[in-house]
Protein backbone atom coordinates (compact mmCIF):
# COMPACT_ATOMS: atom_id res chain seq x y z
CA UNK A 1 0.00 0.00 0.00
CA UNK A 2 1.53 3.39 -0.89
CA UNK A 3 0.78 6.97 0.68
CA UNK A 4 -1.45 7.56 -2.00
CA UNK A 5 -3.33 4.80 -1.20
CA UNK A 6 -3.68 5.86 2.51
CA UNK A 7 -3.99 9.73 2.39
CA UNK A 8 -7.24 10.57 1.92
CA UNK A 9 -6.82 14.34 0.27
CA UNK A 10 -2.98 15.99 -1.16
CA UNK A 11 -3.66 18.36 0.47
CA UNK A 12 -2.88 18.16 4.60
CA UNK A 13 -2.44 19.73 7.57
CA UNK A 14 0.75 20.13 9.28
CA UNK A 15 0.60 20.64 13.27
CA UNK A 16 3.92 22.01 13.78
CA UNK A 17 2.47 25.50 14.59
CA UNK A 18 -0.25 24.53 16.81
CA UNK A 19 3.05 23.29 19.18
CA UNK A 20 3.30 27.13 19.70
CA UNK A 21 5.84 27.21 16.97
CA UNK A 22 7.36 31.00 17.40
CA UNK A 23 4.66 32.00 18.94
CA UNK A 24 2.12 31.66 21.86
CA UNK A 25 -1.11 30.48 20.24
CA UNK A 26 -4.14 31.04 22.23
CA UNK A 27 -6.21 27.91 22.84
CA UNK A 28 -9.24 28.72 21.19
CA UNK A 29 -7.50 30.34 17.76
CA UNK A 30 -5.33 26.64 17.88
CA UNK A 31 -8.57 24.64 18.19
CA UNK A 32 -10.37 26.58 15.72
CA UNK A 33 -7.89 26.10 13.58
CA UNK A 34 -7.97 22.78 13.08
CA UNK A 35 -12.20 22.72 13.25
CA UNK A 36 -11.43 25.17 10.32
CA UNK A 37 -9.47 22.54 8.65
CA UNK A 38 -11.95 19.73 8.96
CA UNK A 39 -14.67 22.23 7.62
CA UNK A 40 -12.19 22.95 4.55
CA UNK A 41 -12.56 18.98 3.56
CA UNK A 42 -8.77 18.78 4.55
CA UNK A 43 -8.81 14.48 5.98
CA UNK A 44 -4.81 14.08 6.36
CA UNK A 45 -3.44 15.79 9.54
CA UNK A 46 0.27 15.17 10.31
CA UNK A 47 1.60 15.88 14.23
CA UNK A 48 4.61 15.29 16.43
CA UNK A 49 5.62 14.53 19.88
CA UNK A 50 8.31 17.35 19.40
CA UNK A 51 5.94 20.12 18.61
CA UNK A 52 5.74 22.27 21.62
CA UNK A 53 6.13 19.08 23.86
CA UNK A 54 3.02 17.18 22.97
CA UNK A 55 1.25 20.56 22.88
CA UNK A 56 -0.09 19.81 18.80
CA UNK A 57 -1.02 16.57 19.83
CA UNK A 58 -3.09 17.65 22.60
CA UNK A 59 -4.53 20.17 20.80
CA UNK A 60 -5.72 18.27 17.86
CA UNK A 61 -6.92 15.26 19.85
CA UNK A 62 -9.23 17.64 21.24
CA UNK A 63 -10.79 18.72 18.17
CA UNK A 64 -10.66 15.27 16.00
CA UNK A 65 -11.78 13.40 18.77
CA UNK A 66 -15.50 14.85 17.46
CA UNK A 67 -15.08 13.55 14.13
CA UNK A 68 -15.57 9.97 12.33
CA UNK A 69 -12.37 8.09 12.47
CA UNK A 70 -12.73 6.33 9.13
CA UNK A 71 -12.76 9.66 7.62
CA UNK A 72 -9.54 10.91 8.35
CA UNK A 73 -5.75 10.05 8.70
CA UNK A 74 -3.42 10.57 10.86
CA UNK A 75 0.82 10.51 10.59
CA UNK A 76 2.95 11.36 13.97
CA UNK A 77 6.18 10.83 14.45
CA UNK A 78 8.15 8.52 17.12
CA UNK A 79 12.00 8.98 18.53
CA UNK A 80 11.34 11.75 21.11
CA UNK A 81 9.21 10.56 24.25
CA UNK A 82 7.80 13.52 26.26
CA UNK A 83 8.32 13.27 30.11
CA UNK A 84 6.36 14.42 32.74
CA UNK A 85 9.51 15.98 34.34
CA UNK A 86 9.50 20.01 33.72
CA UNK A 87 12.48 21.84 32.46
CA UNK A 88 13.77 25.27 31.32
CA UNK A 89 12.67 25.18 27.55
CA UNK A 90 14.78 28.28 26.92
CA UNK A 91 17.73 25.38 27.63
CA UNK A 92 16.84 23.37 25.52
CA UNK A 93 19.48 22.35 22.42
CA UNK A 94 17.09 22.43 18.97
CA UNK A 95 20.38 21.80 16.82
CA UNK A 96 19.91 24.00 13.68
CA UNK A 97 16.49 25.01 14.33
CA UNK A 98 16.63 26.96 17.28
CA UNK A 99 15.09 26.99 20.10
CA UNK A 100 11.47 27.17 18.01
CA UNK A 101 9.33 25.85 20.81
CA UNK A 102 10.01 27.74 22.96
CA UNK A 103 6.62 28.39 23.56
CA UNK A 104 5.35 25.05 24.00
CA UNK A 105 4.59 22.98 27.15
CA UNK A 106 7.59 22.60 29.63
CA UNK A 107 7.85 18.81 29.64
CA UNK A 108 11.30 17.36 29.38
CA UNK A 109 11.91 15.76 25.79
CA UNK A 110 13.80 12.78 25.49
CA UNK A 111 15.56 11.71 22.24
CA UNK A 112 15.29 7.94 22.10
CA UNK A 113 15.26 5.96 19.19
CA UNK A 114 15.04 2.43 20.38
CA UNK A 115 12.53 -0.18 19.62
CA UNK A 116 10.97 0.02 23.24
CA UNK A 117 10.85 3.86 23.06
CA UNK A 118 9.23 3.76 19.70
CA UNK A 119 6.20 1.89 20.90
CA UNK A 120 6.32 4.01 24.02
CA UNK A 121 5.99 7.02 21.39
CA UNK A 122 3.17 5.78 19.60
CA UNK A 123 0.97 4.48 22.89
CA UNK A 124 1.65 8.25 24.49
CA UNK A 125 0.79 9.70 21.06
CA UNK A 126 -2.53 7.69 20.77
CA UNK A 127 -3.71 9.45 24.48
CA UNK A 128 -2.50 12.57 23.30
CA UNK A 129 -4.47 12.38 20.17
CA UNK A 130 -7.44 11.02 21.41
CA UNK A 131 -7.77 8.43 18.98
CA UNK A 132 -7.55 4.13 18.56
CA UNK A 133 -4.90 4.20 15.70
CA UNK A 134 -2.50 5.98 13.45
CA UNK A 135 -2.20 5.31 9.63
CA UNK A 136 1.38 6.19 8.90
CA UNK A 137 4.71 6.63 11.84
CA UNK A 138 7.50 8.84 10.81
CA UNK A 139 10.83 8.49 12.44
CA UNK A 140 11.78 12.02 13.10
CA UNK A 141 14.92 14.25 12.52
CA UNK A 142 17.72 11.52 12.33
CA UNK A 143 19.57 14.15 10.66
CA UNK A 144 22.09 16.55 10.39
CA UNK A 145 20.01 19.65 11.51
CA UNK A 146 19.75 17.94 14.62
CA UNK A 147 22.80 15.85 15.45
CA UNK A 148 25.59 16.90 13.57
CA UNK A 149 28.42 14.55 12.73
CA UNK A 150 26.77 12.12 15.32
CA UNK A 151 23.49 11.54 12.99
CA UNK A 152 25.03 8.64 11.49
CA UNK A 153 25.19 7.08 14.76
CA UNK A 154 21.99 8.08 15.82
CA UNK A 155 20.73 6.70 12.47
CA UNK A 156 22.10 3.22 13.17
CA UNK A 157 20.48 3.38 16.71
CA UNK A 158 17.27 3.85 14.20
CA UNK A 159 18.21 1.28 11.95
CA UNK A 160 18.47 -1.61 14.48
CA UNK A 161 15.24 -0.26 16.66
CA UNK A 162 12.94 2.22 15.39
CA UNK A 163 12.88 1.07 11.63
CA UNK A 164 12.52 -2.76 12.77
CA UNK A 165 9.74 -1.62 15.35
CA UNK A 166 7.94 0.11 12.78
CA UNK A 167 8.28 -2.78 10.17
CA UNK A 168 6.75 -5.08 12.59
CA UNK A 169 3.70 -3.02 13.53
CA UNK A 170 3.18 -2.44 9.73
CA UNK A 171 3.42 -6.22 9.23
CA UNK A 172 0.77 -6.60 11.72
CA UNK A 173 -1.67 -4.12 10.47
CA UNK A 174 -1.07 -1.69 13.85
CA UNK A 175 0.13 1.10 11.57
CA UNK A 176 -0.57 1.19 7.72
CA UNK A 177 2.83 2.90 6.96
CA UNK A 178 6.53 4.31 8.00
CA UNK A 179 9.03 5.86 6.89
CA UNK A 180 11.19 9.09 7.74
CA UNK A 181 9.84 12.32 8.54
CA UNK A 182 13.34 14.98 8.18
CA UNK A 183 14.03 18.35 6.77
CA UNK A 184 17.27 16.59 4.95
CA UNK A 185 17.71 14.53 2.67
CA UNK A 186 20.96 12.30 2.88
CA UNK A 187 19.16 10.27 5.72
CA UNK A 188 16.52 9.25 2.95
CA UNK A 189 19.19 8.62 0.88
CA UNK A 190 20.40 6.22 3.02
CA UNK A 191 17.33 4.32 4.20
CA UNK A 192 16.68 3.59 0.20
CA UNK A 193 20.00 2.07 -0.50
CA UNK A 194 19.82 -0.44 2.40
CA UNK A 195 18.02 -3.46 1.07
CA UNK A 196 15.79 -3.94 4.63
CA UNK A 197 13.91 -2.21 6.30
CA UNK A 198 11.25 -1.61 3.82
CA UNK A 199 9.86 1.84 4.32
CA UNK A 200 6.57 3.08 2.50
CA UNK A 201 7.52 6.46 1.91
CA UNK A 202 8.91 9.59 3.51
CA UNK A 203 7.92 13.06 4.60
CA UNK A 204 10.52 15.87 3.42
CA UNK A 205 10.35 19.16 4.93
CA UNK A 206 11.75 22.04 2.94
CA UNK A 207 13.85 20.09 0.27
CA UNK A 208 10.82 20.07 -2.22
CA UNK A 209 10.07 23.44 -2.68
CA UNK A 210 10.00 26.35 -5.29
CA UNK A 211 13.11 27.54 -3.05
CA UNK A 212 15.13 24.74 -2.74
CA UNK A 213 14.64 20.94 -4.51
CA UNK A 214 17.54 20.23 -6.76
CA UNK A 215 19.19 17.83 -4.65
CA UNK A 216 15.60 16.05 -3.79
CA UNK A 217 15.26 16.33 -7.47
CA UNK A 218 18.18 14.51 -8.20
CA UNK A 219 18.65 11.92 -5.62
CA UNK A 220 15.76 10.83 -4.39
CA UNK A 221 12.24 11.73 -5.99
CA UNK A 222 13.28 8.99 -8.95
CA UNK A 223 13.71 6.36 -6.38
CA UNK A 224 10.33 6.84 -4.77
CA UNK A 225 8.81 7.10 -7.87
CA UNK A 226 10.09 3.78 -9.28
CA UNK A 227 9.71 2.02 -5.63
CA UNK A 228 6.03 3.15 -6.09
CA UNK A 229 6.36 5.17 -2.80
CA UNK A 230 5.91 8.63 -1.61
CA UNK A 231 6.55 12.12 -0.49
CA UNK A 232 4.96 14.10 1.75
CA UNK A 233 5.94 17.65 1.13
CA UNK A 234 6.27 19.56 4.48
CA UNK A 235 6.98 23.53 4.33
CA UNK A 236 6.03 23.82 1.01
CA UNK A 237 6.66 27.68 1.79
CA UNK A 238 9.74 27.30 3.09
CA UNK A 239 9.49 28.29 6.67
CA UNK A 240 7.12 31.53 5.17
CA UNK A 241 9.93 33.02 3.28
CA UNK A 242 7.94 32.05 -0.22
CA UNK A 243 5.28 34.11 0.76
CA UNK A 244 7.06 37.02 2.09
CA UNK A 245 7.98 35.68 5.71
CA UNK A 246 11.09 36.57 7.37
CA UNK A 247 12.24 33.37 7.69
CA UNK A 248 13.46 30.20 5.49
CA UNK A 249 15.18 26.82 7.51
CA UNK A 250 13.74 28.24 10.48
CA UNK A 251 16.53 31.02 10.58
CA UNK A 252 16.04 34.89 8.83
CA UNK A 253 16.43 34.51 5.04
CA UNK A 254 19.88 35.29 3.80
CA UNK A 255 19.87 38.34 0.62
CA UNK A 256 19.95 35.33 -1.94
CA UNK A 257 16.71 33.80 -0.85
CA UNK A 258 15.33 37.08 -0.50
CA UNK A 259 16.45 37.73 -4.07
CA UNK A 260 14.62 34.42 -5.44
CA UNK A 261 11.68 35.05 -3.93
CA UNK A 262 11.25 38.82 -5.29
CA UNK A 263 12.14 36.75 -8.57
CA UNK A 264 9.52 34.12 -8.58
CA UNK A 265 7.08 37.10 -7.12
CA UNK A 266 7.40 39.29 -10.18
CA UNK A 267 6.87 36.64 -12.86
CA UNK A 268 4.41 35.55 -10.27
CA UNK A 269 2.62 38.88 -10.66
CA UNK A 270 2.97 39.75 -14.27
CA UNK A 271 0.39 36.81 -14.94
CA UNK A 272 -1.76 37.04 -11.67
CA UNK A 273 -0.57 33.93 -10.00
CA UNK A 274 -0.53 33.94 -6.16
CA UNK A 275 2.33 32.46 -4.06
CA UNK A 276 0.82 30.09 -2.66
CA UNK A 277 -0.27 28.70 -5.56
CA UNK A 278 2.94 28.42 -7.06
CA UNK A 279 4.69 26.93 -4.09
CA UNK A 280 1.40 23.86 -3.64
CA UNK A 281 0.86 23.36 -7.23
CA UNK A 282 4.95 23.49 -8.02
CA UNK A 283 5.43 20.82 -5.28
CA UNK A 284 2.13 17.92 -6.09
CA UNK A 285 3.50 18.50 -10.06
CA UNK A 286 6.13 15.80 -9.01
CA UNK A 287 5.10 12.53 -9.12
CA UNK A 288 6.48 11.16 -6.32
CA UNK A 289 4.44 13.47 -4.14
CA UNK A 290 1.04 12.24 -2.28
CA UNK A 291 0.14 15.13 -0.39
CA UNK A 292 1.55 18.46 0.89
CA UNK A 293 0.95 19.99 4.23
CA UNK A 294 1.67 23.71 4.98
CA UNK A 295 1.32 24.51 8.35
CA UNK A 296 -1.82 26.94 9.59
CA UNK A 297 -2.05 28.62 12.99
CA UNK A 298 -5.17 30.72 12.61
CA UNK A 299 -8.01 29.46 10.72
CA UNK A 300 -8.23 31.93 7.76
CA UNK A 301 -4.89 30.30 6.30
CA UNK A 302 -7.05 27.15 5.27
CA UNK A 303 -9.18 29.19 2.73
CA UNK A 304 -5.82 30.32 1.25
CA UNK A 305 -3.97 27.11 1.19
CA UNK A 306 -7.48 25.66 -0.39
CA UNK A 307 -7.93 28.61 -2.92
CA UNK A 308 -4.42 28.31 -3.75
CA UNK A 309 -4.74 24.64 -4.85
CA UNK A 310 -7.61 25.44 -6.90
CA UNK A 311 -6.06 28.54 -8.28
CA UNK A 312 -5.57 28.36 -12.24
CA UNK A 313 -1.92 28.98 -12.72
CA UNK A 314 -1.20 29.86 -16.46
CA UNK A 315 1.38 27.99 -18.12
CA UNK A 316 2.96 31.20 -19.31
CA UNK A 317 3.80 31.49 -16.08
CA UNK A 318 5.52 28.10 -15.53
CA UNK A 319 7.28 28.85 -18.40
CA UNK A 320 8.91 32.28 -17.51
CA UNK A 321 10.12 30.34 -14.11
CA UNK A 322 12.19 27.78 -16.33
CA UNK A 323 13.43 30.62 -18.81
CA UNK A 324 14.29 32.45 -16.05
CA UNK A 325 16.40 29.45 -15.00
CA UNK A 326 14.07 29.90 -11.40
CA UNK A 327 13.31 26.23 -11.43
CA UNK A 328 15.35 23.07 -11.95
CA UNK A 329 15.23 21.95 -15.68
CA UNK A 330 14.37 18.45 -14.85
CA UNK A 331 11.51 19.67 -12.28
CA UNK A 332 8.19 18.26 -13.21
CA UNK A 333 5.41 21.34 -13.80
CA UNK A 334 2.38 21.55 -13.86
CA UNK A 335 2.21 21.84 -17.64
CA UNK A 336 3.93 18.90 -18.29
CA UNK A 337 2.65 15.87 -19.78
Amino acid sequence: MTLKDILPSELGFGAAPLGNMFRNIPEPEALATVEAAWNDGIRYFDNAPFYGAGLAELRMGEVLAGKRRDEFAISTKVGRIILDEIEDVTARDLGEKGNVFKYGRPNRIVNDYSADATLRSIEDSLKRLKTDRIEIAFVHDVAQDFYGDEWLDVFETARKGAFKALDRLRDEGVIKAWGLGVNRVEPIELLLALEEPRPDGFLLAGRYTLLDHDRALQRVMPTVAERGLGIVVGGPYSSGALVGGPNFEYAPATPAILDKVARIKAIAERHGVSMKAAGLQFSLANPAVAAVIPGASHPSRLAEDRAALEERVPADFWRGLREAGLVNPGAPLPIDD
